[in-house]
């Protein structure tokens, strides 16, 4: 049988983690809007918590619309449904996945009943897809999906190395101010008063073979060779990092098409973006009734990500500096949030919230960041929470945990680049907490931060409709890239 050419066929490959699936797969559903036959690649392992999560049929897709799988590597962990040693999971991603790969685009390209592979869009941190288009000259996008704030922060990574700052001679930076050194004098594109902590945080380390930093240089720089690299923002929110990376790092096939959420809020048709649910957690649908019940702007949402996870003694501080508020609240505690003991919050802490407070372990977030109840985000900063919170116009307390998050909250919390945010000590104490909440929810700081945040919604609207930027470079990138025959 002859084969099939009549579509263009993306093939879609996310690193395996909630907020990485994401926007890649709004990305996926936002080109197969456009004509794309979809092949969207997970790893085994997360493609069997697909189907715990949400049942066989989630995985079954559409006739043009199919999923795959490779193997990541790693030997399976006790628990099926933890969360992966991040690590150990880069390492052998990049050291064993490009041949499975590699053999997986081979036989789409031998199946008679669907269209040729015509361009691999990748995680900007899985490059071996990358490498394997151009093994089958075929072109090769990066979806970066952090911020492009975080993309410059890696970009000097290998100017921590020729300066002598990475790695750290012994831990006394950690306490001893260095990590507040100033470095625009050399850090383009990061606004005028970046500190080093303000870097991504994987260089923050006395092993000079961490995984994690090595990785994210490297990956990070050969998304400089991929034909084009998309960023999950749109222009003016990140527009000095855009730039740097163009002028500085001489990168200039860069798309700003996002935010990739309002991107497919307006433009997918509701009836594929309710077919394909990439969560890999079990969402709890009551808590719109319940936000429903609640004051405009009155509730504290708190969510601490898919991956990050605290000690007990911060997570006991953090739930009491929330009950201490007196504020109504939606905490997401995910069953693994703590990395030295269970999630369990005392009856006492039960009896003080039990009017005002809901705890569950996950939820649609989007829809919870756009519900009118919600009046701040206490968050780790992930890429997915900030853009999402720009989307529903509502500013966030900073607690982040590692990698671009530090970056993100440094974004936020800096009047001249976002103004949107108040960072939480890290050492965290509930007196403090509290305080900050109360002036978040009710005092003249946090209603600064409100109006701000609403302002940059209405920047994200306008570049996601139709004819504005983010729109424009969509259009620009199926045009120029996708469907290029170069």
């Amino acid at each position: 049988m002859e084969k099939n050419t009549g579509k263009p066929h993306a093939v879609m490959v996310p690193w395996p983690a909630q907020g990485h699936v994401n926007p890649l797969m709004r990305f996926a559903k936002l080109l197969h809007t456009r004509g794309f036959h979809i092949t969207f690649v997970h790893t085994e392992f997360n493609y069997n918590r697909l189907i715990r999560s949400n049942g066989a049929d989630s995985v079954k897709g559409l006739p043009d619309f199919k999923f795959e799988t490779i193997p990541d590597g790693t030997p399976p962990p006790s628990n099926p449904d933890a969360t992966q040693n991040v690590p150990l999971v880069c390492d052998s991603l990049r050291k064993t996945c490009f041949g499975p790969f590699k053999q997986l685009l081979e036989k789409l390209n031998n199946k008679s009943d669907v269209p040729a592979v015509t361009c691999i869009i990748a995680d900007g941190v899985m490059n071996f897809a990358i490498k394997a288009a151009e093994a089958l000259g075929l072109p090769g996008i990066a979806l970066f999906t952090s911020s492009a704030f975080s993309y410059i922060g890696y970009l000097h990574y290998s100017e921590l190395i020729k300066r002598g700052i990475f790695p750290f001679k012994n831990d006394e930076y950690l306490t001893d101010g260095t990590l507040d050194t100033p470095v625009a004098d050399w850090v383009t594109g990061m606004g005028d008063n970046v500190r080093l902590r303000d870097l991504p945080s994987f260089f923050q380390t006395t092993d000079p073979n961490d995984i994690m930093f090595h990785f994210m240089k490297d990956e990070v720089e050969d998304c400089l060779k991929s034909r084009a690299i998309i960023f999950n923002n749109f222009e003016e929110f990140e527009q000095e990092a855009v730039q740097a990376v163009r002028s500085k790092f001489k990168y200039t096939n860069l798309y700003s098409i996002g935010p990739l959420s309002l991107l497919e809020q307006k433009h997918v048709p509701k009836s594929l973006s309710d077919a394909i649910n990439p969560s890999l957690w079990k969402q709890d649908q009551k808590v719109f009734d319940w936000l429903d019940d609640r004051e405009p702007e009155s509730v504290l949402y708190v969510n601490y990500g898919c991956v990050a996870v605290i000690s007990s003694e911060n997570f006991k501080e953090l739930a009491w500096g929330i009950a201490n508020s007196k504020q109504p609240f939606l905490w997401i505690v995910r069953p693994d949030v703590v990395k030295d003991g269970p999630a369990v919050l005392s009856e006492e802490f039960l009896e003080e919230i039990k009017d005002r407070g809901m705890i569950v372990s996950w939820c649609a977030q989007e829809k919870v960041l756009g519900h009118p109840s919600v009046g701040a985000f206490l968050t780790h900063c992930g890429w997915n929470s900030m853009t999402e919170t720009i989307c529903g116009g509502v500013p966030v307390m900073c607690w982040p945990f590692n990698a671009d998050q530090q970056t993100n909250c440094h974004c936020a919390c800096t009047s001249s680049i976002w103004g949107i945010g108040m960072e939480i000590n890290p050492d965290v104490k509930r007196d403090q907490v509290s305080s900050q909440i109360v002036e978040m929810m009710k005092g003249e700081e946090g209603k600064q931060m409100r109006m701000k945040a609403q302002e940059w919604k209405q920047k994200a609207e306008e570049a996601t409709d139709v004819g504005g930027s983010s729109y424009n470079y969509f259009d620009m990138l199926i045009k120029n890239v996708l469907h290029s025959e170069n």
